[in-house]
């Protein structure tokens, strides 16, 4: 014998549970991925052009600084959120009363 040990094939296999856990969690953080670039930068240009140039007859200049603190609100809730579901992602499901 020369001291070497060989693994099963087996022994690097996921198993199912931790496979479905494993989607899950890529699944959401593929969705707040998407959320996270997408939600910023619309809201960026939906509130400088309707909101603070178009209700509020804002300036350019003025228009860039306040849909800049919209765009930093909003990643900011996105991030809260995706705390929030990653968090409770892992409980389990009966929270109730344990006897």
């Amino acid at each position: 014998m020369d001291g070497t040990v060989k693994a099963s094939p087996d022994a690097a296999a996921v198993p199912p549970q931790n496979e479905s856990s494993l989607v899950s969690a890529l699944k959401t953080l593929l969705f707040f991925t998407i959320l996270m670039v997408t939600v910023p930068i619309g809201l960026y240009f939906a509130s400088k052009v309707y909101v603070f140039e178009g209700s509020m007859k804002m300036s350019s200049s003025d228009s860039y600084f306040y849909a800049a603190i919209v765009a930093v609100l909003a990643v900011h809730v996105v991030l809260a959120l995706f705390v929030y579901v990653a968090w409770n992602e892992g409980m389990p499901k009966g929270k109730g009363k344990h006897d």
